[in-house]
């Protein structure tokens, strides 16, 4: 298969109580083993996991349990919890502490979007440090999660060729979105020669449940296969993949997931289209009613479109918990890299489409929704 490789992601472990920082560490025990043994090695974690309970949990269930040349252990430094310098030391140093290890092969700037690049990040010089980290042999590869537009990464990553490698969200549901944009992040990526690290290819448990008639193309051309390794599989299809996360969260995702990746070849053209029918059929259950939202495109008075507002809402409310969607991040981004304030609407007027139809209350509700539970932290 491609250049792909099964990630463990550490975001969404099982739990025995409703604390997130309640690990069920015996289970994840067994978790951590199975994966081990199916022949995969890269496991994902960050500061911020299960309220800060990721680290240890791994260093209790993994770190402690196997010699530390048996596996690639990456984390995350929490962009968005640094106001000072002096913190990005301090965090670091404890993130090593928490995990019970010397170095991270992959260390990762996490959450990286326009605004926050030009201000904290270059403030407290995060990218310095990570220079400095590797050169004492505390980090081994210099990575950034990120959360916006293919143009801010290809800025990005001119701006710093130190970078070995970008995670970003990849699944054939965004591979086109108007937000997301997984297909074009990806292509920046590759275009600068970097490693791609993918995130969220099932869309956090979405494309674990597809519509009735998208579950019918995918099993007339292969019953075995579920929809998680249906959406594993085309992350792990693409050229140039270090690894391809998934969250997993009991001992049957980790068994379907490696099943499914294990000895997999690329996508074939047919399983491409079934992916794409599903796709379609998807975004066509949505509030919408459409899986084409580009004669919407012209509604935008003040730099983001109503193409893009629906497609992120259309996206939201297909999700489990439409107020906790992804798609919140890049839509708050979008509208400070315009100059929008929290409250500000992008369409604040009607908006008309070129037939004449007026779609102003459909798209003054999706706007509403994305308002209202945007993820703003940003100054101007």
């Amino acid at each position: 298969m491609g250049n792909g490789n099964l990630g463990f992601g550490l975001m969404r472990l099982p739990q025995r109580s409703a604390e997130p920082a309640d690990i069920d560490r015996e289970q994840l025990k067994r978790m951590v083993d199975l994966f081990l043994e199916s022949g995969f090695d890269y496991f994902d974690t960050s500061f911020v996991y299960h309220n800060g309970g990721s680290e240890a949990a791994i260093r209790e269930c993994l770190v402690e349990r196997h010699p530390r040349e048996t596996f690639r252990l990456a984390s995350k430094l929490p962009t968005f919890a640094i106001t000072e310098e002096k913190q990005v030391e301090e965090i670091f140093r404890q993130q090593l502490e928490n995990c019970g290890v010397d170095y991270f092969d992959y260390y990762l700037l996490h959450n990286v979007n326009s605004i926050r690049y030009r201000q904290i990040i270059r403030e407290t010089r995060m990218f310095e440090h990570m220079w400095r980290w590797k050169a004492e042999g505390k980090i081994r590869h210099i990575a950034f999660s990120f959360h916006d537009s293919a143009d801010v990464l290809d800025q990005i990553l001119t701006e710093h060729p130190e970078v070995e490698a970008v995670q970003i969200v990849v699944n054939y549901l965004d591979w086109n979105s108007y937000l997301v944009q997984s297909r074009a992040c990806y292509e920046v990526i590759r275009r600068h020669g970097r490693q791609v690290i993918i995130m969220e290819p099932v869309k956090g448990g979405m494309l674990a449940k597809v519509p009735e008639e998208a579950q019918q193309l995918m099993r007339a051309e292969h019953p075995d296969w579920s929809p998680s390794a249906w959406a594993v599989r085309f992350a792990g299809s693409l050229d140039g993949v270090l690894t391809v996360l998934s969250g997993m969260s009991n001992l049957e995702q980790v068994r379907d997931n490696v099943s499914a990746m294990r000895d997999s070849q690329p996508l074939t053209d047919q399983e491409r289209e079934v992916l794409r029918q599903a796709a379609r059929l998807y975004r066509e259950s949505g509030p919408a009613q459409t899986a084409d939202f580009s004669q919407y495109e012209a509604a935008n008075p003040k730099g983001v479109s109503a193409a893009a507002i629906l497609d992120a809402y259309n996206s939201c409310m297909l999700q489990p918990v439409p107020t906790f969607a992804a798609e919140h991040n890049y839509f708050s981004g979008e509208k400070a890299k315009h100059g929008l304030h929290e409250k500000d609407m992008c369409i604040p007027g009607q908006a008309v489409l070129a037939d004449g139809t007026d779609v102003t209350e459909l798209v003054h509700k999706a706007e509403s929704f994305l308002n209202e539970n945007a993820f703003f932290q940003y100054s101007f």
